[in-house]
């Protein structure tokens, strides 16, 4: 499938703010964007229409998952899982290998590929580079992520660096194959500065048509996930779209559009939603919290969501306080939206020239979950706006 990238503002350095537009058969994403993952070909609770009018134009899933159930020859059968899901937009699957690595029961990896058993029946399968790059084309999706061997950031060096030479051996395989969806190329090496950096260089020596940047947001601190966020984006063609795996909250999505980062994907917005726990620009608040019992008014009357445009902050307070599966879809639908205004707003201070003040602000009002987390992040801008 055809895939270009744009780029239309920013970027004047290889860790700077960009704002471009990744174009596919399917329609045009302006980036920076956010794909809500929909991991069974469903985005949880919620209709394409309701991910759309979120502001998505890019939606994920993921390949692990749908080739165990219902099956990616299955799926093909029925028209590919455009058509399955009902999303007329760009979809990204991913390869499942953080999946394959983190809920199945591993028995060998090696370098033909990964022998495990299914979370869901015990079932044994031996998935390999080309049974995975088989799989997404199957689906019919518009960008693929071939399989990589994903470890905990806390994962020691030497094992780290035979995951990555893995990695890469395992992409040369996937692309050999002349994949319908465009591949994109997986840079990992935990937390180790030098080896992320050779990765980084190796696979930009390959010219894919986009880089990913995984093995991040698996257990390492905040200034090591941004500082190798940093390290990747230095090496990689400033031509390409650069996504940033599994990360979805506020600030760290701030932290890497000043790296140069394009996209990301999460589940955290909806998974934190159906907790009752919704994003504002003060940080995430706790709607079934009691100073929201009676507050007659919109939790942010300039949000403009289903949520906030039609329902009281005290509406919300006594769909959750009552397990009202109602709260959950509005929650999901809220945090959605505020992750693609954020982007929104992002893509509007790059192309005005303004993002520094505009992340300083933000970030100076942005209170994370973790007060400690709060700290290490004023301090890591503080230290890059100085830079």
């Amino acid at each position: 499938m055809a895939l270009a990238f744009r780029l239309e503002g920013g970027g004047e350095g290889p860790t700077s703010p960009r704002a471009g537009t990744l174009v596919t058969d399917r329609g045009e994403v302006p980036t920076p964007a956010f794909m809500p993952v929909g991991t069974l070909a469903t985005v949880k609770a919620l209709t394409p229409d309701e991910v759309a009018g979120s502001g998505a134009r890019i939606a994920l899933v993921n390949a692990y998952h749908l080739y165990l159930r219902p099956g990616h020859r299955l799926i093909e059968s029925l028209g590919g899982v455009h058509h399955f899901m009902g999303w007329s937009g760009p979809i990204l699957s991913d390869s499942g290998g953080y999946q394959v690595f983190s809920l199945a029961r591993l028995l060998r990896v090696d370098d033909e590929g990964v022998r495990f058993r299914s979370h869901l029946d015990g079932s044994e399968h031996h998935y390999t580079p080309e049974l995975a790059v088989e799989v997404q084309s199957a689906l019919g999706v518009d960008i693929a992520m071939p399989l990589d061997h994903v470890l905990p950031g806390d994962a020691p060096a030497p094992d780290q660096r035979d995951a990555a030479e893995r990695t890469l051996r395992w992409f040369d395989r996937s692309r050999a194959l002349d994949p319908a969806p465009a591949l994109f190329a997986i840079v990992q090496g935990g937390v180790g500065e030098d080896l992320r950096r050779w990765h980084a260089r190796e696979l930009a020596a390959r010219e894919a048509p986009g880089y990913a940047i995984g093995g991040l947001s698996v257990g390492e601190s905040k200034a090591e996930q941004y500082a190798m966020t940093e390290v990747a984006c230095r090496e990689l063609p400033a031509d390409r779209p650069r996504y940033l795996m599994g990360v979805g909250s506020p600030e760290d999505l701030v932290h890497a559009v000043a790296a140069g980062v394009d996209l990301f994907d999460c589940v955290l917005p909806t998974r934190l939603g159906r907790t009752g726990s919704l994003f504002t620009d003060g940080g995430r608040v706790n709607i079934k919290s009691a100073p929201f019992r009676d507050r007659g008014t919109p939790l942010n009357s300039d949000c403009g969501c289903t949520a906030c445009g039609n329902y009281s902050a005290a509406y919300l307070n006594h769909l959750f306080r009552n397990d009202e599966l109602l709260g959950y879809r509005l929650a999901s639908i809220h945090n959605l939206c505020y992750i693609q205004r954020l982007c929104e707003r992002m893509r509007a201070a790059i192309l005005a020239g303004a993002f520094d003040a505009f992340a300083d602000e933000f970030l100076a009002r942005y209170r994370p979950a973790d007060e400690a987390a709060r700290t290490e992040q004023r301090a890591r801008w503080q230290t890059r706006s100085r830079a």
